[in-house]
C-alpha cells in the first residue's frame, strides 16, 4: 500500500504534464480551426483530436502517428456523438407544448348568431 502511494506521488507530475500538453495542443488546434473555418461544430473537435494524437506520437514514427491520429479522432467523434445524443434527448423535455385546439362544435353555429345588417332569425322578420 505504501509503495503504491509512493509510485502515485512519483508519476503524478509526469501524467499531469502530459495531460496539460495534450489539452494545450488540442485547444490550440481547435481554436485555429474555428478561426479559419469560421464555424464551431463537432468536426473541429474531431479533427483536433486526430491532429493532436498524431503530433504527440511524431517521435515514434509514421505508423504510430497514424494509429494515434485514428484513435484520437475516433475518441473525439464518440465524445461529440454522445454530447449530441444527450442534447437531443434533453431537448425533448423542453419543447413547448402545442396550444390546445378548441372544438368548433362547442362554439355553435356562427352564421345564425351574427348577421351584419341582416337578420337570419325568424323572430325578427
Amino acid at each position: 500500500m505504501i509503495g503504491s502511494i509512493a509510485a502515485i506521488k512519483l508519476r503524478s507530475p509526469v501524467i499531469a504534464g502530459n495531460f496539460a500538453v495534450w489539452g494545450g495542443m488540442f485547444s490550440t488546434i481547435d481554436c485555429t480551426l474555428v478561426h479559419f473555418r469560421k464555424k464551431e461544430d463537432p468536426w473541429n473537435s474531431i479533427i483536433s483530436g486526430a491532429a493532436t494524437g498524431g503530433i504527440l506520437a511524431a517521435r515514434n514514427g509514421i505508423p504510430a502517428m497514424a494509429g494515434s491520429a485514428i484513435i484520437g479522432g475516433v475518441l473525439l467523434a464518440l465524445i461529440e456523438g454522445v454530447g449530441i445524443l444527450f442534447t437531443r434527448i434533453s431537448a425533448e423535455q423542453f419543447k413547448n407544448p402545442s396550444p390546445p385546439t378548441e372544438d368548433p362544435a362547442v362554439l355553435g353555429d356562427s352564421v345564425n348568431n351574427f348577421g351584419f345588417g341582416t337578420s337570419n332569425n325568424k323572430q325578427y322578420q
